[in-house]
């Protein structure tokens, strides 16, 4: 497959979001993407269904225990219109269940929702988020994970993002 091009952000579509919780976090993006026409109104209802079913926090103390805990959430290809990765700061850490032990609990501070209409591609862009979270030099991941400029973040992932797997 050749590497994910930088289409696959939209400076319209990255947050940083005051939510407290899963729930309030879904709400404010999938409301804001389905006004933009990139996901259908059953997105949210789908996302927290996906997201209780087959949790999406992933524990990042194996790659480094100075980095902050993500989660990948998506969902189902036919609620989605668009192929994007939507980058979402939180301000307030919330709790998600872990993708590999889901009966643990861990704190997440960023998410990278994956919107993918291709139902045979979910895997390949979960591949390149892992890839860029491990192979990134940490001075430069880190940078980008204190960052609450929605410009600062979309700028990063865009002169970032795609050298990874070049």
């Amino acid at each position: 497959m050749n590497s994910i091009d930088v289409s696959l952000f939209d400076s319209d579509i990255v947050y940083v979001s005051k939510a407290n919780s899963r729930r309030e976090v879904f709400k404010e993006v999938s409301d804001d993407l389905f006004k933009r026409g990139y996901v259908k109104e059953s997105f949210l209802d789908n996302l927290n269904t996906r997201e209780d079913a087959y949790p999406t926090g992933v524990d990042m103390t194996p790659v480094s225990t100075d980095y902050p805990n993500v989660a990948i959430p998506h969902t189902e290809a036919n609620f989605v219109y668009k192929r994007k990765i939507v980058p979402v700061k939180l301000e307030n850490p919330i709790q998600f269940h872990n993708m590999i032990d889901p009966s643990q609990k861990i704190e997440v501070e960023f998410l990278f929702m994956i919107l993918n209409n291709d139902p045979e591609g979910q895997a390949n862009v979960l591949a390149e988020i892992m890839d860029f979270l491990t192979q990134t030099p940490k001075e430069k991941l880190l940078e980008f994970f204190g960052s609450d400029s929605k410009t600062d973040i979309f700028n990063f992932l865009e002169n970032n993002f795609t050298k990874v797997s070049n």
